[in-house]
């Protein structure tokens, strides 16, 4: 897994991860943590890209954290 950069969203910190498939598309990944505890959620679409990926996987941690669904 290529962990990319992480972004602090208050209390919260959002690191998009992406993976190479055998079929060379980009899985994405995204580890939301919060002190010491940290939730991996993978995620269904697959990708031509790493950014691609990479950038989905940023925008569902984030969307996850505003719709306040980590509760």
């Amino acid at each position: 897994m290529i962990s990319i950069t992480a972004l602090r969203m208050g209390k919260y910190l959002v690191t998009p991860m992406t993976r190479l498939t055998d079929s060379g598309e980009y899985a994405a990944s995204v580890s939301i943590r919060q002190g010491m505890h940290d939730r991996v959620f993978r995620l269904i679409p697959r990708f031509a890209s790493a950014d691609q990926a990479c950038g989905y996987a940023l925008k569902q941690g984030q969307q996850l954290i505003l719709s306040n669904q980590l509760v």
